[in-house]
């Protein structure tokens, strides 16, 4: 067989050539190349096979001559046979593939060329089969299409909007988002300019980055308005990414997310850190950051700055009454009156809990005067809660800038200094800062140090007052009051560090220590052989919401050996707002066999609600009543009234605050039980009880 046709070359020549090309050509190229005799049959017999087919097939040089059956296994004889008979038929080329595994489990496609070789009259007289080995080249094909569904999916199914913009900013494709954030249909943005998307303003630096991706570096902006198809902006970031095709820059992508609801959460976060949630108006936060900026445009014009530092008299009352969200809604009232003297020139912030604080710009001495008095006005009108009348009383403390102070702690620090002068000498008024009342100012964060020690460092200490027997003049009972005599502050009044100790938490603490000092000293008396006497104790709001307080008072009463009669639970109105609670808590108090009354009767408006249903057996009437008692007709009436009716419900009655003869006999007349106050005796330690033989005979 003759594999060139050369017309000059003698017959030896052309076989050397064949030679040499089956050598240099079909043994060594990489393809595995058979050629099959094709005889009557259609029979195939194997002519050639390359050392590639040598290499992958177990057909070797001693199978040539042989038929294509007695060389491969029937099986894959009929397979082939069957391509080989389809060429023969057709006369054309046949392109096929197959898969088969190798001896150590490795698959292999295949794919096969078989192509015929006719003599002079058009017959198939031969079959050259070229088996090329298309593993590798499927498997990066797989991988390309792999490679482009993933890079479809990052850009079909993202969440925001992506273009692929040309050189020009045209839209030339973009995904589903995009749509979505715009508005548009999808023919609407094909070659649409991309600053046809966004405000005017955004167009110079859209521009800048434009260009600047489209010279290979990426860009970001992180602010832009978008206006959709109805003309609605949304805050959107952008960031732009350059297409590189055969290492040139061939348009960019531009990547668009919508920040409208992040930028209204910011927004929205940004104002709760600035604003009292509460009241919604400036908070401390704010005071700090607009202090700075205030006083820096003062400085520039020469002009004067006033801090009005406001706190409201006796709020805890207000609490202990309502509780505390009624006292969040006498706050709200409050604040709708004292925002109604605010303007550019005059803000209203919120320090906490009942204080507030005004900022006057560009204000005089007599102008700030002017305005303290306006605040003060404001309250002579009772505030309306839940169908009842309160009236309350704010104490101003006032500094000025710069006189004062150059930043808002000296400013606030010599205001609250201010204000302290005001509490201590009549409330109810104001006073500018001066430089002698530094030394009369107590530090609040230096007293709650000294106080979270006190009790280790033995500075506490109770003074009991007697509670006397109006028709007997005998004693049988007390009050424990808590003293503080500290070694920086002196004498501590306790309307000073108890709502410090409440307001910290250390009432708990301070609470459980009286409880245990109370049943200290009634065990010593009962260990000298005097006779019982019952002791109140006083229980702060916060106490009485403690599931374990029974259990604590129980176990003092245990360890101590204390006849549970010989303790009075002394509780306020404003503990009992919560009637489920309340009433849970009390039948707990009961169950072990303490007395319970409550103290201040009379300046609640829930009073007959919560005696007709909690087990009380003692009421207190609150010393605003007694003091009047002789002089005031109404607080006279109200007196008598609130003896006969715990007579009637078989309560005893205790009046606080007794100071004058005339009002023991009023309440011996009334048949009020008991009295205390300085006109029987002043709250006096364990050891002048003793001495005064009070008790004990």
């Amino acid at each position: 067989m003759k594999w060139t046709n050369m017309n000059n070359a003698s017959e030896q020549d052309q076989e050397v050539l064949d030679n040499v090309l089956k050598e240099l050509i079909l043994d060594h190229i990489h393809d595995m190349i058979f050629i099959m005799k094709v005889e009557e049959g259609p029979a195939f017999r194997y002519l050639y096979i390359n050392e590639s087919a040598k290499k992958y097939t177990s057909i070797q040089q001693a199978d040539m001559g042989r038929l294509l059956e007695e060389v491969v296994s029937s099986e894959m004889a009929a397979i082939i046979q069957d391509k080989y008979n389809k060429l023969v038929q057709m006369g054309e080329s046949i392109t096929y593939q197959d898969t088969f595994f190798l001896k150590n489990g490795t698959q292999v496609v295949n794919e096969s060329i078989l192509t015929p070789i006719k003599n002079g009259r058009g017959r198939v007289e031969y079959v050259v089969s070229i088996t090329r080995d298309i593993t590798t080249s499927i498997a990066e094909k797989k991988k390309l299409l792999k490679t482009k569904e993933r890079y479809k999916s990052i850009i079909e199914h993202n969440l925001d909007a992506i273009f692929i913009l040309d050189e020009q900013g045209s839209i030339k494709e973009f995904n589903g988002a995009a749509c979505q954030l715009t508005g548009y249909l999808e023919e609407d943005l094909v070659n649409m300019k991309i600053y046809d998307l966004f405000h005017s303003q955004n167009k110079k630096t859209l521009t800048s980055s434009l260009r600047q991706t489209l010279m290979g570096v990426p860009s970001v902006i992180n602010h832009s308005l978008l206006l959709d198809v109805k003309g609605e902006e949304k805050i959107t970031q952008l960031k732009m990414v350059p297409i590189i095709v055969d290492e040139k820059y061939d348009g960019c992508y531009i990547i668009v997310k919508d920040m409208t609801k992040h930028h209204e959460q910011n927004e929205m976060i940004h104002y709760m850190a600035l604003h009292d949630h509460l009241t919604g108006i400036w908070n401390r936060k704010a005071l700090d950051d607009h202090i700075p900026l205030i006083i820096h445009n003062m400085e520039e014009k020469g002009m004067e700055l006033s801090l009005l530092y406001l706190d409201l008299d006796r709020f805890k009352f207000v609490n202990d009454t309502l509780g505390f969200k009624g006292g969040d809604r006498f706050l709200k009232r409050i604040t709708q009156r004292l925002i109604t003297l605010t303007n550019e020139e005059c803000l209203l912030y919120r320090q906490g809990g009942d204080e507030f604080i005004f900022l006057l710009k560009n204000s005089s001495f007599e102008e700030t005067q002017t305005m303290a008095k306006e605040i003060l006005s404001q309250f002579i009108k009772p505030f309306a809660i839940e169908d009842q009348e309160y009236y309350i009383s704010p104490s101003i403390g006032i500094s000025r800038y710069p006189a004062d102070g150059y930043d808002s702690n000296a400013l606030i620090q010599k205001a609250a200094q201010a204000l302290f002068e005001v509490k201590e000498k009549g409330r109810a008024h104001y006073r500018f800062y001066q430089t002698h009342m530094k030394s009369s100012f107590p530090n609040y964060i230096i007293m709650e140090s000294h106080l979270r020690k006190a009790i280790e460092k033995g500075e506490l200490y109770i003074h009991y007052q007697p509670q006397v027997n109006l028709s007997s003049g005998t004693i049988d009972s007390f009050e424990a009051l808590i003293r503080w005599n500290n070694g920086k502050f002196g004498f501590v009044s306790p309307a000073q560090f108890i709502p410090l100790a409440e307001e910290t938490g250390l009432i708990h603490q301070i609470g459980e220590w009286v409880l245990e000092q109370v049943c200290l000293q009634l065990q010593a008396w009962r260990n000298k052989g005097y006779r019982s006497v019952r002791v109140a104790i006083n229980i702060s709001p916060k106490q009485f919401l403690e599931e374990k307080l029974a259990d604590t008072i129980s176990y003092y009463l245990t360890t101590y050996n204390i006849p549970s009669s010989c303790i009075e639970i002394e509780i306020t109105e404003g503990a009992m707002q919560d009637t489920q609670q309340t009433l849970k808590m009390l039948k707990k108090l009961k169950h072990l066999g303490v007395y319970i009354s409550v103290d201040d009767f009379g300046t609640g408006y829930s009073s007959l609600h919560y005696l007709k249903r909690f087990p009380i057996d003692i009421l207190k009437i609150d010393q605003s009543f007694v003091k009047e008692i002789g002089m005031n007709q109404k607080d006279s009436a109200i007196t008598t009234t609130i003896i006969h009716l715990a007579h009637s419900l078989g309560l005893e009655v205790i009046a606080e605050g007794v100071e004058r003869e005339g009002q023991v006999d009023f309440l011996r007349e009334a048949n009020c039980q008991k009295a205390q106050g300085y006109f029987f005796s002043k709250p006096i330690c364990p050891q002048e009880i003793e001495e005064q033989r009070f008790v004990f005979m």
